[in-house]
């Protein structure tokens, strides 16, 4: 199985994180205490800059979450079909390639699904196959990358292609004074990510390493799930829609558990990390990546990709991973045989390991 391309897709509002911060402030001031925290939560996220979905000023006008997530139905439908146009262009490919679709996002609900809409939008095969998952968070991009692998490797004459979608924006809970949901304010993005994978025996499979974007191999992948830490990170379902639950224990829980299952799941593809030429993790956050730095032994610039993504558009949640593998593809891709290692964390408390070789 290989991923044959990668692109991103953001909204066309993008503004610095003190911006952000200051128009979210003006909601709070009844509260300067308050005030002043979120703007010192804000300042330590790592982030400079995100994409909203829309301008600034109409988040305080949703009235309620049935308003809130008819937008995020529009949106995702809209930079979702972005993603995805240009993921078929870089890879020459149509919409009729394509058998199968995941598709992943866990900041907005929909019945029919964002796939069921793209397909009709996009001519799809009638018979594609779709998968939407939601409730896997930020672990979402790494966990479709091993779904949909899992499913060219059945299928290895066609290609599927994984979707991420999340408008972050549209959680937000204007007063909510929880520590977690003024981190996530601070913290969080809208943006979009498509991946194409191919099966082993189509063309991309085939091709020599020296024509166009390289197609890496996806070797092996690794679920594992933390028992009974489920209460770390999530929503909390309210009438006015999604609350955050974000604990700020999670840098000890990767500091405790990521070495060792980085370790045994390198050990039985026969691998150390002493071996992997570049780390494709999701950018959680500066707490986050400081403990996989940490917890792995990294050297100096190891995450710089996840670091720039963070800095440069925030946390993406399920596309946060897609966003730093595009930068990978496009702009430092492996040399021919070495291996790199995608990962990412999230709900559950879970990880997800992908091993790929270029």
């Amino acid at each position: 199985m290989r991923i044959a391309s990668v692109a991103t897709a953001y909204p066309p509002h993008r503004y610095p994180q003190t911006v952000i911060t200051q128009a979210l402030k003006s909601l709070w001031q009844e509260r300067p205490a308050e005030s002043r925290l979120l703007e010192r939560l804000h300042s330590n996220c790592g982030v400079e800059f995100r994409h909203l979905m829309f301008p600034i000023d109409a988040y305080g006008t949703f009235s309620g979450f049935g308003e809130s997530n008819d937008a995020y139905i529009e949106g995702a439908i809209k930079i979702g079909q972005q993603a995805i146009a240009t993921a078929l262009e870089r890879a020459g490919l149509q919409p009729s390639d394509i058998s199968a679709i995941f598709f992943a996002s866990t900041t907005g609900l929909a019945t029919p699904s964002i796939d069921a809409r793209l397909t009709n939008l996009m001519d799809f095969p009638t018979n594609i196959k779709r998968t939407p998952i939601f409730g896997l968070g930020c672990v979402a991009g790494a966990a479709g990358i091993s779904r949909a692998a899992d499913y060219v490797r059945a299928y290895p004459k066609q290609y599927a292609i994984l979707l991420a979608v999340e408008l972050c924006s549209l959680t937000w809970q204007n007063g909510d004074p929880s520590m977690g949901a003024m981190v996530a304010s601070g913290l969080f993005g809208d943006g979009a990510a498509a991946v194409v994978l191919a099966g082993e025996e189509t063309p991309h499979a085939q091709r020599p390493r020296d024509e166009g974007v390289p197609c890496p191999r996806i070797l092996d992948s690794r679920s594992t799930l933390y028992p009974d830490t489920e209460h770390l990170v999530g929503w909390k379902f309210k009438d006015n829609g999604f609350n955050v639950v974000l604990s700020a224990e999670i840098p000890d829980l990767v500091n405790k558990h990521l070495r060792a299952n980085v370790d045994e799941f390198l050990a039985d593809n026969d691998l150390s990390v002493q071996e992997i030429c570049s780390f494709i993790f999701h950018s959680g956050g500066p707490k986050v990546l400081e403990a996989m730095e940490a917890s792995l032994e990294l050297p100096p610039g190891a995450l710089s990709a996840s670091w720039n993504s963070l800095r440069e558009v925030g946390n993406l949640s399920s596309a946060s991973v897609l966003s730093v593998m595009e930068d990978y593809l496009l702009n430092s891709p492996g040399d021919p045989g070495t291996h790199s290692m995608l990962a990412a964390m999230g709900p559950a408390f879970c990880s997800e390991l992908v091993l790929l070789q270029w």
